[in-house]
Parts: structure tokens; sequence; C-alpha cells
């Protein structure tokens, strides 16, 4: 793909946050993390208009919880046509994170994961989309 090269005035204050935003996310410069930036606006503005996206439910709990996997399991047979897949992995000897894949209409999966996100005992949850077609 073609590179078109422009010129960006920010004032100082901004042209700061940019930089520490480089720096905190390793981006090789400041074209890369603008170029993110704009990616990642891109794909949320799909999120609104309710396409079709892809992405992963991630949620973290106390795995001697045993009803919140039973549970995670329920609202994905729910909604089975959305589900790709699930994986979990045991990050210490009490935490456990199970990451689902999904993809559907953006509203859909957002509404999964709020139903997943807001089951007693998640101690963190995360939606993460990204453009699908």
């Amino acid at each position: 793909m073609a590179v078109s090269r422009f010129g960006v005035s920010l004032d100082e204050e901004l042209l700061e946050a940019l930089d520490k935003y480089v720096d905190d996310n390793a981006f090789a410069n400041r074209s890369r993390a603008i170029r993110h930036l704009i990616e990642k606006n891109l794909v949320e503005e799909k999120w609104k208009c309710d396409n079709i996206v892809a992405g992963a439910v991630i949620i973290v709990f106390n795995h001697e919880k045993k009803d919140i996997l039973k549970k995670s399991a329920e609202i994905q047979y729910e909604h089975k046509e959305f589900i790709l897949s699930s994986q979990g992995f045991y990050l210490n000897e009490l935490n456990y994170m199970e990451i689902i894949a999904v993809k559907g209409p953006s509203r859909k999966l957002t509404e999964i994961s709020e139903q997943l996100i807001s089951l007693k005992g998640i101690q963190h949850g995360k939606l993460v989309m990204s453009k699908a077609e």
C-alpha cells in the first residue's frame, strides 16, 4: 500500500501527550502511533454502526469459584452462533483467565460481553473487538 506524507500541527501539550503515548506503547515513531489511533477510531466507528466484527471477551476470576465457569458456559451456549472458541488458563494458584473468541454484530458482542463481565466474582473483564471484513 502506498504511503502518503502530510504535516500535522499540534499544541505543545498535545505533542507531549503523543510522545508519551509513543513511549508507553513502544511505537517506533509518531507516525505509527497516529496510524494506530486512526485505525482504532475507524474500528470503533464500525462498532457503532453495528457492523460484523471479531474479537475476544477476556475474564479473570478466582478458579475456586466453580459456578463462574458454569455460568460462563451457559451464557456462551445461549449465544453459540456468535462464539467461535474459548480457552482457559491458570494464571497462578488462585486466578484463572478465560478468553472467548467471538464474531458477529458489534452490539450483540457488547451485550454478550456485558453478561459475562457482570457475573458475580469476575475480577477483571474486557471486550476487545477488531474489524472482521
